[in-house]
């Protein structure tokens, strides 16, 4: 069925939409705030991410944060995930989509990371060109040192991006990572002043573009084909170790934590 950006571009409390000659920008939030993570917008994420993809008239997308960082807070006991499997069923249907629907965009996304990403880096690095402001950082501040299991995607993700050396050490210890050192080690293609990041982002964007649309959709689906096939293999996998582990813990603990 044929879908227009009029049928989804106010759907959503955490992303605005706005298109212009064929390239569509996401900008992430919370009340007009930088975006805090947790359950609204990962629903709202996956179905935007599947909305997109589904309207061809999106051949490039831009996907950046609103304020101080891209994404938070740092994780901590309250932003668990529920302690019981009726809690997690929702996270394990959502958490699979997003990364799924975004891997299934037949448009190239441009990730530009205008401050810190504290919560799931392993999205924004998932798109095919990642832009940093120099006032961007990456953190896996909810998993395991938060007392989670990284097994939702970022222990597919991140050695994708940083190596598997680096990415345990990243995960284990909660490291946080700078534009210059993640541009070094190849986590990202530009850092750049924030002023200078969305300007480029769609400089970028207008010179993909210029490509036909059957040369955009099948490069994107060639590039990705590999990484959609690790993450479909395995990602459900890691989403039950962790949902085991948490409802685990807060069963000993002898309360429930919210559920999603």
């Amino acid at each position: 069925m044929k879908i227009s950006l009029a049928d989804y571009v106010d759907r959503y409390q955490t992303i605005n939409l706005e298109r212009r000659d064929g390239i569509l920008q996401m900008t992430l939030h919370t009340d007009g705030g930088s975006l805090r993570w947790g359950a609204l917008p990962v629903d709202e994420l996956q179905d935007a991410f599947e909305a997109i993809g589904r309207d061809k008239e999106n051949r490039v997308v831009i996907l950046t944060g609103t304020g101080e960082e891209f994404n938070g807070p740092i994780g901590s006991p309250e932003t668990f995930p529920g302690g019981t499997p009726a809690g997690w069923d929702s996270g394990h249907f959502n958490v699979r989509k997003l990364l799924n629907n975004l891997l299934s965009l037949e448009a190239p996304v441009i990730c530009a990371v205008n401050g810190p990403a504290l919560r799931h880096c392993e999205t924004p690095l998932l798109c095919d060109i990642v832009l940093a402001s120099t006032k961007a950082t990456f953190q896996d501040s909810g998993h395991f040192v938060n007392g989670l299991v990284p097994g939702d995607g970022m222990q597919l993700v991140l050695p994708l991006v940083m190596g598997m050396v680096r990415a345990r050490y990243f995960m284990l210890t909660g490291q946080v990572i700078d534009a210059k050192q993640a541009l070094e080690i190849g986590m990202v293609n530009e850092v750049l002043e924030p002023e200078r990041l969305l300007p480029r982002a769609w400089e970028l964007a207008a010179h993909l573009s210029k490509q036909s649309s059957l040369v955009l959709r099948y490069t994107k689906i060639a590039m990705v084909h590999p990484i959609r096939q690790l993450i479909v293999a395995n990602q459900g996998y890691g989403l039950a170790l962790e949902a085991l582990a948490a409802i685990e813990d807060a069963d000993r603990a002898g309360y429930e934590l919210p559920e999603l």
